[in-house]
């Protein structure tokens, strides 16, 4: 696909932390020789959020719209879908960035907690992509990143539920990614090990220096070294990667 041209993305989970630094980095930075993206951000809960960002991150040069969802709903996914199409005149990036945690060690965890985060976390990622994929399969191009999480990876005492909920987008980006290469889409997951959001605001300072003496880095991540790498699996230069888990966390996965 010509470089040239502009794109048009739809993000999940777009008004906090990483999705935020995500729908920025795609509608305000130029890179690899692909103009500015067209964004449509879903969000469930902050309409206040939806409209500053759209206020802070449209530009002349870039449409930003947000959309009111339920991740969880296959209805809703679609509709946003059909929104963005409407909007932007298509589709060809799918960033599956919504999340949530509701930790617990398992002998306490309710049914409620597991099956919220499995539903919002991994359900999510199985809605927006059979919707998109509807857009994407005609015209024979797409790109399609779904965002993971190191503790899919390594685990994680406590979060089982979480863990689980992330390997699954794993095993899911690498079957996806096998059934519609043929098609020119390419599907891949980032793995964040553990970044500067308000889901990490919430460990008390024992918690953060625990976590911190196992990260090679020594720091904790910000969400624009998330976005960054969004945008580079947008561009040309990702051509040739499909199926593949890549860690930003500091190394804490080593």
């Amino acid at each position: 696909m010509n470089g040239q041209i502009k794109r048009r993305a739809v993000v999940t989970g777009g008004t906090r932390g990483i999705g935020r630094a995500i729908v920025k980095e795609l509608a305000s930075r130029s890179c690899c020789g692909v103009l500015f993206s067209d964004v449509v951000f879903a969000y469930n809960s902050c309409e206040e959020c939806a409209e500053e960002i759209e206020r802070e991150i449209g530009n002349p040069l870039t449409k930003v719209y947000s959309m009111k969802a339920d991740a969880t709903s296959f209805e809703e996914a679609e509709q946003t879908l059909a929104y963005a199409a409407e909007k932007l005149g298509g589709i060809d990036i799918l960033v599956n960035n919504v999340g949530i945690t509701k930790d617990n060690l398992l002998l306490r965890m309710s049914e409620e907690e597991f099956d919220a985060v499995i539903n919002v976390n991994l359900k999510s990622v199985f809605n927006y992509t059979k919707a998109a994929l509807k857009y994407m399969i005609p015209q024979r191009f797409g790109r399609i990143i779904n965002i993971s999480s190191i503790v899919g990876v390594i685990g994680n005492p406590g979060q089982s539920n979480y863990s689980a909920s992330k390997a699954g987008i794993i095993g899911f980006t690498k079957s996806i990614a096998k059934e519609v290469a043929s098609r020119g889409i390419t599907v891949n997951a980032i793995a964040p090990g553990f970044i500067e959001t308000d889901m990490t605001k919430k460990l008390n300072e024992k918690q953060r220096e625990a976590l911190l003496s196992n990260i090679p880095l020594k720091r904790m991540g910000q969400p624009e070294d998330i976005a960054k790498v969004v945008s580079f699996l947008c561009s040309d230069s990702a051509d040739y990667m499909t199926g593949q888990v890549i860690a930003v966390d500091g190394g804490l996965g080593m």
